[in-house]
């Protein structure tokens, strides 16, 4: 196999891969600056709410054959479980801003709490600016209550007596001064207290910061001073607006263009599930009976995540709402809190970045959020491979450097073959071309020759094509990894690559591989190839030293290293093998015209 075509060809599928995807997102995506159209509210029964606070929508009903939290707990009587009576569909309202707030800071993230519904409505990440070079600009917002870029993080009660819901107000333990994680302080608490004398129900919410953790601990505590049990279901939500999309003529430049946002869950029968906002309504409802899994809401390189207490049964369920909103949710079996009794539900919230490390110590599932897609069999290996190589180096433009050449090295072998093939067969192209001139148009003729020709000379010209298949699936698996993992988001290089996910600045990278292809087709040998052909893949590296400059600076840093590599391996077997090339045989003998 030639060398140089076959590389470009593979390149070239690779490329018309990357395009395939950016045509996709480019015809599909909306005008910039524009939101999708507002998806219409979907029916929905909804469980009583307590007199003066909104109905809450229940997306999906409990599964009613779920044990009560009350018969796992030691020495609780286990009381009737109340069932959520229909009312007329509701709709959920935005996050009122005149609500009492809290501020919580920690070393890694500065978060609100509102009274109202005791919900997260503020979440920005500290050590994430939106913009290295400017960082005027702030820091990444995860969630906000700004009705234009809606995404909170809500728990509440359903029941078909009062409990806190959505729109109750919460009373914060300590008045409402602002939470600072002191140093030498590893944690702090913020506990919100909610009471209804008429039952004697107490509602005891706590969340739990921990320095440089972007988890988020989350006890209820209920306790029941009243005369009858209590029975009703905990349920987690995610409520957020779509984000508006980036430029249509993004193409590679552009991360967010490829990256999946929307609401994802897992189960463990079902795994890693995600769906689109477009697809919230023409997909489907979800209606999902779990135990052990999660819900969250999904964008390049965060995730907002709720983890439902483990062990207990839960149903998810997501829907479209007005004012073009998406929820999904988690509603838990039911719990029963006998008079005089009390109860703790722990939960954790993920709240951050997508490490992988950090999300797996919380749950071993949580690193799925950051999807590869079809390439994940490759690129989670490269990316430990990766990861190894950035604790040696200090540097992810090193460890990309450095994973060529283990690959290099690993390939050796087959590599040497494969280059000596290729110097033996260009010290017999002038014999190929004589054999051409020989057979002039009868090509099946002039084939068998040459294949005679390699088999006398012991050349194989299909031998060592795996070292050049292999980089083109790792090139793709890598133009993943550098997509979606958030460790490599804005890593620099060295001097003038500040930002290995952008393309280079200065086009330099770009350039040098241009001219390192260019230098490969010049030493691979084309015997027979027509005067068309080669004047056509003599074109190639330019072509594509066109479109790399398109490309993250790390991705064509691998293929330029890749290259060089390559190049220098090909020049010292043409020279090893290639300067003593075989005799050259008697002359073709002269055409003889038919008369």
């Amino acid at each position: 196999m030639n060398q140089n075509r076959a590389l470009l060809l593979f390149a070239w599928v690779a490329v018309a891969i990357l395009l395939a995807f950016e045509w996709t997102r480019f015809v599909a995506s909306p005008a910039p600056g524009s939101l999708p159209p507002p998806v219409p509210a979907v029916t929905m029964p909804a469980a009583s709410a307590m007199p003066g606070s909104e109905a809450l929508p229940v997306l999906a009903a409990p599964t009613p054959a779920a044990p009560s939290l009350a018969a796992a707990q030691p020495g609780l009587d286990a009381a009737p479980v109340a069932t959520a009576t229909p009312t007329a569909p509701a709709v959920l309202s935005p996050v009122a801003t005149a609500a009492e707030q809290v501020e919580i800071r920690t070393d890694v993230l500065r978060l609100r709490v509102s009274s109202q519904g005791g919900s997260l409505v503020f979440a920005e990440l500290l050590a994430y600016p939106l913009d290295q070079e400017n960082p005027e600009r702030g820091n990444v917002i995860l969630l906000n209550e700004d009705p234009t870029t809606l995404d909170v993080a809500q728990t509440g009660w359903i029941s078909t007596t009062a409990a806190p819901g959505l729109d109750s107000l919460w009373r914060f333990e300590g008045g409402n001064a602002p939470r600072e994680l002191a140093p030498g302080q590893d944690r702090i608490e913020l506990p919100l207290l909610w009471e209804d004398p008429a039952s004697g129900l107490s509602v005891r919410k706590v969340f739990t910061f921990t320095r440089g953790s972007y988890a988020i601990g989350l006890r209820h505590e209920l306790r029941n001073e009243g005369s009858a049990p209590f029975s009703g279901h905990l349920f987690q939500q995610l409520l957020r607006v779509p984000p508006p999309p980036p430029p249509r003529m993004a193409m590679f430049t552009s991360p967010e263009v490829f990256s999946f946002v929307g609401a994802a869950w897992y189960s463990p029968q079902d795994h890693f599930e995600t769906r689109a906002f477009e697809d919230f309504a023409g997909d489907g409802p979800l209606n999902k009976g779990v135990t052990d899994g999660w819900i969250a809401m999904l964008r390049h390189h965060f995730a907002t995540v709720w983890l439902p207490p483990a062990g207990t049964a839960q149903q998810f369920s997501l829907a479209p709402l007005e004012g073009n909103r998406f929820a999904i949710r988690s509603v838990g079996q039911a719990t029963t809190v006998a008079p005089g009794q009390q109860v703790a539900i722990e939960l954790n919230l993920w709240l951050g970045p997508k490490l992988q490390e950090p999300m797996r110590a919380l749950k071993p599932s949580l690193p799925l959020t950051l999807d590869y897609g079809i390439f994940s069999f490759l690129a989670q290996p490269l990316f430990w491979v990766l990861e190894k190589l950035y604790g040696l180096f200090g540097n992810w433009g090193w460890a990309i450097v450095g994973i060529v050449v283990i690959l290099k090295l690993l390939l050796l072998p087959l590599s040497a073959k494969q280059y000596k093939s290729f110097a033996r067969m260009r010290a017999v192209a002038p014999r190929i071309e004589q054999l051409k001139e020989r057979y002039g148009e009868d090509k099946a003729k002039f084939n068998q020759a040459m294949m005679e020709l390699y088999q006398k000379e012991k050349i194989n010209p299909l031998g060592g094509c795996l070292p050049m298949l292999l980089p083109i699936p790792i090139f793709l698996a890598l133009y993943w990894v550098l997509l979606e993992s958030v460790e490599l988001r804005q890593a620099p290089w060295v001097l003038w690559i500040d930002n290995l996910t952008a393309p280079d600045p200065l086009f330099i990278l770009p350039a040098l591989n241009l001219a390192v292809m260019y230098a490969t087709q010049a030493l691979t040998p084309s015997p027979g190839m027509d005067p068309t052909h080669k004047k056509i893949m003599q074109w190639m590296p330019v072509v594509f030293g066109i479109l790399f400059a398109f490309f993250p600076s790390g991705l064509v840093l691998y293929w330029l290293t890749n290259g060089v590599l390559g190049l220098g391996q090909q020049w010292w077997m043409t020279k090893r093998y290639g300067e003593n090339p075989p005799p050259a045989g008697p002359p073709a003998p002269a055409k003889v015209r038919p008369k």
